[in-house]
């Protein structure tokens, strides 16, 4: 199919894992500092403490959740261009539903299937939505010869401009 201009497969784990924790940390450090705000005593000083405590507390912990999600995924999906020898829209579905089953494993076969379930879902509905964006894109320039700006391929018209004439 087409190559992606990515990593080579043992970089990609590691770009992917950081990338998953610092997303994670970013994003709960926010989610943390409005809990963490609303959730304080009155005033201002109380608040701030409260919203620096919580973002202290548990952004770390939810960049690590998701640096073990990324990093698991990764690890899958280069696991799987591997095993089938070509990279496609096919490899992360698979990936996303073993990451889902594989975290939750521990609390059974139901949880698995259902994890498996969202996480292959959620995949297919990313890898669908990037091919409807590259091709709607992808339609807004179109190439071809009658696109070319190679003047050997145009041919003066009576305008006084060059068009190409089919």
């Amino acid at each position: 199919m087409e190559e992606y201009a990515r990593e080579p497969c043992p970089w990609r784990i590691v770009d992917d894992c950081g990338g998953a924790f610092t997303m994670g940390a970013i994003g709960g450090g926010i989610f943390q500092a409005i809990k963490g705000f609303r959730n304080a005593p009155v005033g201002v000083n109380y608040r701030l403490r409260g919203s620096l405590t919580a973002i202290k507390t548990r952004a770390p912990q939810l960049g690590g959740s998701f640096a073990v999600w990324g990093g698991l995924f990764s690890m899958i999906d280069c696991s799987m261009v591997k095993a089938r020898g070509k990279e496609d829209p096919w490899n992360s579905i698979t990936s996303g539903a073993l990451t889902g089953a594989i975290l939750a494993a521990r609390n059974g076969p139901v949880a698995m299937f259902g994890s498996a379930a969202m996480g292959g879902i959620l995949l297919a509905l990313i890898e669908g939505a990037g091919i409807l964006l590259t091709r709607f894109a992808s339609a807004q320039f179109p190439n071809g010869p009658q696109f070319s700006e190679d003047a050997s391929q145009l041919q003066p018209s009576p305008f006084g401009d060059y068009r190409q004439y089919q």
